[in-house]
């Protein structure tokens, strides 16, 4: 089958679309024809090795995963003797590394059916940035009807899933992005919308229950500024493309600052790092059910093109997701 593989850490020139051999579908496995997968940060920090922490779990000196991606939607294609809740010809989407590619595989649990409402590039927009949206928001903030909520990154990747899903539980949502994103974010929902080229949300005596911030561009204090004295603020990873961090711990020293300080202030300033479950995948559908969530795609590429899909990522000006189509 056709992929986009790598044998080395580096820059998206290391990738190449390869012939590698097809996966072999196990008792407990789901097969997926892909039609479409989704990029992520996560993405980005897989094919180049950082932070280098990483490396301990995902090779020291070369990558043990060749080919790349971890959202997808598509058509199953096979499935395992054990398997039960899927058979050929379902349309599902989920997450599994490797989707950048053919065919991609799963077991039950890393799949959903795919809503009939949706398309497949939608779909494979869901998985990674709707489960951290919502976790982040329901989970880490604790957000609750009738809160207000501001989003610092709303136009991006995860912002726009979690401007519409802060609004699907019923908060007061105050969005944050550039002057180009005012009206694609005040079109999904978001009650109020700060252009940060024209206003300072930390100073503008504006004070909010909870903040999730998903770019990683202020300080701690900046955001508790805009926190009520009893204010939640939820950090997502490092935030967005930025690499300022540094290759060695990258996002885990501003994640040991939040939590230090959080000792010694009233607010709660808590990191967040997402976990995909079958269980919120079936959350995000309902939502798409329900009317009340869509993927917001900024552009898509072809399976040859994933190269550069991903140094458009990069450059951390994507208006929700960048999508790779098969």
């Amino acid at each position: 089958m056709k992929a986009i593989a790598r044998d080395t850490y580096g820059a998206p020139d290391v990738l190449e679309l390869r012939d590698v051999e097809k996966p072999t579908v196990a008792p407990d496995g789901v097969l997926v024809r892909v039609r479409a997968a989704s990029l992520n940060p996560y993405d980005w920090h897989m094919l180049r090795g950082v932070p280098y922490l990483v490396r301990f779990s995902e090779g020291l000196r070369t990558p043990k995963a060749k080919v790349l991606g971890a959202d997808g939607a598509g058509v199953v294609e096979a499935v395992g003797s054990d398997v039960t809740a899927f058979k050929p010809g379902d349309e599902v989407f989920g997450s599994r590394y490797g989707s950048l590619a053919e065919f991609f595989l799963g077991r039950e649990r890393n799949f959903v059916p795919k809503p009939p409402t949706l398309s497949f590039e939608e779909a494979a927009a869901i998985p990674m940035a709707g489960i951290t949206a919502l976790q982040a928001l329901r989970d880490r903030g604790r957000l609750e009807a009738g809160e207000r909520v501001l989003i610092n990154g709303a136009s991006g990747g995860v912002g726009t899933f979690a401007v519409q899903i802060a609004k699907a539980l019923g908060a007061d949502v105050t969005a944050v992005c550039s002057t180009r994103n005012v009206e694609l974010v005040r079109s999904i929902g978001a009650d109020r919308v700060i252009d940060y080229t024209v206003d300072d949300f930390a100073r503008n005596g504006v004070k909010h229950d909870v903040i999730l911030d998903v770019i990683g561009n202020r300080s701690l204090t900046d955001f508790r500024r805009a926190l009520t004295p009893k204010g939640r603020f939820v950090f997502v990873g490092g935030g967005g493309v930025d690499r300022s961090q540094g290759h060695v711990l990258g996002p885990l020293v501003r994640m040991a600052r939040g939590l230090v300080m959080s000792r010694f202030v009233s607010q709660e300033l808590l990191p967040f790092l997402a976990k995909i479950t079958k269980a919120d995948l079936v959350v995000l559908s309902d939502f798409v059910e329900a009317g009340k969530l869509r993927p917001v795609i900024d552009r898509t590429f072809p399976l040859s093109e994933a190269a550069d899909a991903i140094r458009y990522l990069e450059e951390g000006h994507a208006r929700g997701k960048v999508v790779v189509t098969l």
